[in-house]
């Protein structure tokens, strides 16, 4: 295959990417649509808000706990096998779902759901990333950025209206017509594991297993704690995030010293500069925009006296902003690399929070709308050209271990943005509608984006440079920032027609 052919996105790529998507975006949505059934829930099963909210946190934990797992599985059984597993145990999970006769049973069937969705959303990642190739990565990742913007966004609204119309075990069975189809273009679209590729016979790091999948699923257990007590000082806060730290702490230790096993995520992916530096980004991008999705609906709720449906759907510029900045700059990544573009979407995304932040009660909801339009059109712009370049630098045996990393450390940064979030509204006693308290506390919550924002851009000389050109060779100075960006400090040459061992873009 030649290298203009490799550079674009031909027909096959792009039924690859939608087939991808469509099953990866049930498990996006999943994870916010349920929340707005909390009411209902509570009523229909006799039980607390609080107990219903172990069904949503209890499917992010499942999820989080699986998704390192899912990394090595995918050396062991292969792509497209781990793929169907995938979206055959997430329907099981949400016919369950559906099914459950009281909120025991409802948590113990989201769980399942939470384990279909932990093979899945990684294997997002790794699917696109090495389908893409080292020309494309920027473009599908955009692509792929549109859903990951949308899919919070939408999710309540979604499951808003799919719940006044049809109930609530309409917001499971949905997911059942969309996986079998799913199901079905997935055997026909996603390619077989090559017949003479080698599968890894490395057995699974059961230590490293045990210490990381609980590690990360107690820290983002001890952020949703924090984020619905408002407070850290609280034992349901302290006693996981120590016990999360403690056992991550644990893990770096056996990853450093393990001889007989390979680890479940190699720490010293670490050392390469531009892959801690992508990490750390994209971990950024996950906290400001979930401290703006969650502060937001609030704002139109406590100052501006709109309901639940309304200040959802006011939300929705956000989400929008981000969804059309990451295609556009994802393309742009492919030729100039993510420094320059990853600047200019935290200049955009810091200038959109300093707007919020002097708006008040008496603001047209235009202006703000505009204002969290600007934040996404940032944050986007930030997140696909930083998604490419991690990419891009990975060796291809990698690949799985780094979307592991990508992805929870994104979800930590979420679950940390609402945390803050809470803590800052908190803090300033918000709870009177109108009050000048609750608009400075707003104001706090912007100025917290506006530092984010300015971090992101603290951090962007440590991204890799301009990416190298498929026909040409580059520049010195180019090569030595991708040679950095490298854990192994090569480059790894693509295998011409190769997508599942070539490195990604």
């Amino acid at each position: 295959m030649s290298d203009n052919r490799d550079d674009r996105l031909d027909a096959g790529l792009l039924r690859l990417i939608g087939v991808t998507l469509l099953g990866g975006i049930m498990g996006i949505l999943d994870s916010t649509m349920v929340t707005v059934a909390a009411d209902t829930l509570a009523e229909e099963f006799d039980t607390s808000l609080n107990a219903i909210s172990w069904a949503s946190t209890a499917y992010l934990l499942a999820l989080t706990v699986t998704i390192p797992v899912t990394g090595w599985a995918v050396g062991r059984y292969g792509v497209k096998r781990l793929w169907l597993f995938g979206l055959v145990l997430f329907m099981v999970g949400s016919l369950a779902s559906a099914l459950a006769w009281d909120v025991g049973s409802l948590i113990v069937f989201r769980v399942v759901q939470g384990f279909g969705a932990g093979v899945l959303d990684p294997l997002v990642l790794v699917i696109l990333a090495r389908a893409a190739g080292p020309g494309r990565a920027g473009r599908v990742m955009g692509m792929m950025g549109v859903v990951l913007s949308l899919g919070p966004v939408l999710g309540p609204v979604l499951g808003g209206v799919v719940l006044e119309s049809m109930g609530w075990r309409s917001m499971f069975y949905i997911n059942l017509p969309i996986g079998i189809i799913a199901l079905l273009l997935a055997v026909r679209v996603i390619p077989a594991d090559p017949s003479d590729a080698k599968k890894s016979t490395a057995p699974l790091d059961v230590i490293g297993a045990v210490l990381l999948a609980p590690g990360f699923a107690a820290t983002i257990l001890a952020l949703s704690q924090a984020g619905e007590h408002a407070r850290f000082t609280t034992p349901s806060v302290l006693v996981p995030l120590a016990i999360g730290l403690l056992l991550l702490g644990a893990y770096v230790f056996h990853a450093l010293r393990t001889r007989r096993t390979e680890p479940l995520i190699d720490v010293r992916l670490f050392t390469s500069r531009s892959f801690s530096a992508s990490v750390t980004v994209q971990g950024l991008v996950g906290l400001g925009t979930y401290a703006g999705l969650f502060a937001l609906p609030l704002y139109y709720q406590m100052l501006h006296g709109h309901g639940a449906r309304a200040a959802g759907l006011l939300v929705a510029p956000l989400g929008l902003g981000a969804a059309l900045a990451m295609p556009f700059a994802g393309r742009l990544s492919d030729r100039m690399g993510a420094r320059t573009l990853v600047q200019g979407g935290a200049v955009v995304a810091a200038l959109g929070a300093v707007a919020l932040a002097f708006i008040d009660a008496t603001s047209s909801e235009t202006w703000s709308a505009s204002a969290a339009f600007a934040i996404g059109l940032g944050l986007g712009a930030v997140g696909a050209p930083t998604m490419g370049s991690l990419y891009r630098t990975l060796p291809a045996e990698k690949v799985p271990q780094g979307s592991s990393v990508l992805y929870n450390l994104n979800q930590l940064g979420g679950a940390l943005g609402v945390a803050c979030v809470a803590l800052i509204l908190t803090a300033a006693g918000v709870g009177t509608t109108g009050s000048g308290t609750a608009m400075d506390a707003f104001h706090n919550v912007y100025w917290f984006v506006f530092a984010v924002a300015l971090v992101i851009l603290a951090t962007t000389p440590l991204l890799p440079g301009r990416p190298e050109s498929p026909t040409t060779a580059p520049r010195d100075g180019d090569a030595r920032e991708e040679d950095e960006g490298t854990p192994s400090g090569k480059q790894s040459s693509p295998q011409p027609g190769d997508t599942s061992t070539s490195p990604v873009g």
